[in-house]
């Protein structure tokens, strides 16, 4: 798709400063139907760290995680290290919750190139381009998915319908889980950050929300001008979707 530029995409919004674009979507987790849509949800970018949802499943499948707790690995040098926390041992639980790059590189390596293209391809997910190799395709490379492509990976998963173990589903669920809203749904989900067009920041965060045996799956996308605020744009995107998030579901 040919990038937009920037300056067509400018909207209003409830941040100091200006955003390209956003896109927020909830759907039902039984069978994709759209239930709401805001902004511009056509735009394919990196997934990021989003993806790191994917990996879970492909890495508690092959038995390569074992549970939350395990495996721990130590942080070597010359492993990516753009935040403190990640210099440390890491476990799958703070993996997710800390988002660590390198420890998603130890998983996709264990995994090797062939497997990790065919876990791809297995989940139909993106545009399914692992040429930028298993330990960055996903971060500003060649693996790229939309909006509603994400919104069909995540129904998917909580259909538990991408060929994995019932371990893998159930792992990646608990190291995913973000925890329940006031009104007593659980929420389930992963950020996701980078940059977009060479000067702007991307922001994702993807999820699932559960309630009384229903689900739902949700997301936001940002695509920030260079001018923002510091900061992952995938937090902005977390705050922004958990703020409007609880009124959706009421309103269900």
């Amino acid at each position: 798709m040919k990038p937009i530029p920037f300056a067509m995409l400018l909207v209003a919004t409830p941040f100091a400063y200006a955003t390209t674009t956003t896109c927020s979507l909830l759907a039902e987790g039984a069978n994709d139907r759209l239930i709401r849509q805001e902004g511009q949800c056509d735009i394919a970018t990196a997934p990021m760290s989003t993806f790191k949802l994917a990996i879970s499943l492909m890495a508690y499948d092959a038995g390569i995680l074992v549970d939350e707790h395990q495996p721990v690995w130590p942080f070597k040098p010359g492993y990516v290290d753009w935040r403190e926390e990640w210099k440390q041992d890491i476990a799958p639980a703070q993996w997710m919750a800390w988002s660590v790059v390198w420890y998603s590189q130890q998983i996709t390596q264990r995994l090797g190139e062939q497997r990790f293209a065919r876990y791809v391809q297995q989940f139909s997910y993106g545009n399914q381009d692992v040429s930028g190799g298993p330990a960055k395709a996903w971060l500003n490379s060649s693996l790229q998915i939309t909006p509603h492509g994400q919104l069909a990976f995540l129904g998917r998963l909580v259909r538990r319908e991408l060929g994995v173990t019932a371990q893998a589903y159930a792992m990646t669920a608990r190291i995913a889980h973000h925890g329940k809203l006031a009104n007593d749904w659980e929420v389930y989900g992963k950020t996701g950050a980078g940059s977009y067009g060479g000067h702007g920041k991307l922001g994702w965060y993807v999820g699932w929300a559960s309630k009384a045996g229903r689900t739902v799956t949700f997301l936001q996308q940002r695509l920030e001008t260079d001018d923002a605020p510091d900061g992952p744009a995938g937090f902005r995107a977390r705050d922004a979707m958990l703020a409007q998030l609880p009124a959706w579901l009421d309103a269900l």
